[in-house]
């Protein structure tokens, strides 16, 4: 038996790589490709060093070369990645704080905020230095599920200016809107002063040295996140939905929103909150109320990691009313989920870290809405 090349090629014209629109041939991705008989060499070249890209491409061109040339081939694939020098990294960034996360949703609640805060603990547990804005200006929660409700940041001095320091709680430091008003008050704003509010809170505080900021952002897909990707470098994007159809074809729409050119910030992955149900006289048993998988699935397709599940269990609600997360459990089945969470959110964040370059922050303008910062 001996491999033909040409074949080999139109084969490949199948196959595209996650994120571009090309297929591989066209795009210049494939190289080289040798024939030793019955064997094939196929020279990749990647400009994405992200692994589960290269795994997916690697995957694809074996199997397509089998299914369209030859069943008996033998495939090696070759990857070189040729990423993009790493810019400086643009506007405004908060000094002492290395990573900032932020945690969206396509829509209302899939338990953004539960996540939010048991993954704020968790961290902080684990040894980090945590911090959290609570970016969600009309509906703040983070008060509340940290029990601070009634308190109110004081006033400090840093390097002779005046600085909000924020409420500590479970180790974790918290600034929200919640802060500044009643519980019972409406916050009533339109889009430029919730906007100043969140820029007094990330650049009028005293936040210290952190490892992680996570910031609590509303649902769907609107002005809070502009003005928060305009002002910070985002250090990369967690998405949290829940298994059913509606909610993913909406957090599929919050993939979207960070994925798109003009805004171009990381997708460290997908959570699938709600994953299933287990009553607590039957920890065995799993009932899927919103459908199996569904969020694992999308992060599939998405080509975007999948970080983990988290349960229906009454005791997450119960905590995060009293102020308490579920994440302080020990020894639970709700501590490990949260834990492999926190595992997984640190992993893709040293991921991005080591093999994409700095994100930007995103100019607005009033006529094009959102366009990249031009480097200089």
């Amino acid at each position: 038996m001996k491999l033909d090349r040409k074949e080999i090629l139109k084969a490949l014209e199948t196959i595209t790589i996650a994120g571009e629109g090309q297929n591989m041939v066209e795009s210049g991705a494939v190289r080289n490709v040798l024939t030793f008989g019955d064997e094939a060499v196929v020279e990749v070249v990647l400009t994405t060093p992200a692994m589960h890209i290269r795994k997916r491409a690697e995957a694809d061109i074996i199997k397509t070369i089998q299914e369209k040339v030859n069943a008996d081939a033998k495939v090696k694939v070759n990857v070189k990645v040729e990423s993009p020098e790493k810019p400086e990294i643009k506007g405004k960034g908060i000094p002492g704080i290395s990573n900032i996360i932020a945690v969206s949703s396509g829509k209302g609640g899939v338990g953004k905020s539960t996540i939010t805060a048991n993954l704020a603990v968790t961290l902080a547990k684990m040894g980090f230095k945590v911090g959290v804005l609570d970016a969600d200006i009309y509906g703040p929660s983070m008060p509340i599920m940290f029990d601070v409700e009634r308190e109110r940041p004081i006033s400090v001095e840093v390097d002779g200016k005046s600085k909000m320091k924020p409420i500590q709680s479970y180790g974790v430091e918290l600034l929200s809107i919640g802060f500044f008003t009643t519980p019972e008050q409406a916050i009533i704003w339109r889009g430029p002063m919730a906007s100043k509010a969140l820029n007094q809170m990330l650049f009028d505080a005293d936040w210290g040295e952190l490892d992680f900021m996570l910031i609590d952002l509303p649902p769907g897909t609107g002005d809070i996140h502009l003005s928060i990707m305009q002002s910070l470098p985002i250090t990369g994007a967690v998405v949290v939905s829940t298994p059913q159809a509606v909610a993913l074809a909406d957090a599929k729409k919050g993939v979207a929103m960070f994925q798109q050119e003009s805004i171009n910030v990381p997708v460290l992955g997908i959570i699938e909150n709600m994953a299933y149900f287990t009553p607590e006289e039957l920890p065995d048993n799993k009932y899927y109320i919103f459908g199996k998988e569904g969020a694992r699935n999308l992060a599939a397709d998405l080509d975007v990691p999948f970080l983990g599940e988290v349960p229906i269990v009454q005791s997450i609600r119960e905590a995060g009313d009293y102020g308490r997360p579920a994440a302080l459990q020990t020894a639970t089945p709700l501590e490990a989920s949260f834990e492999e969470l926190a595992r997984s959110v640190v992993q893709e964040t040293v991921n991005r870290n080591d093999n994409l370059p700095p994100t930007e922050a995103i100019k607005i303008t009033t006529m094009a809405g959102c366009s990249a910062v031009k480097k200089k």
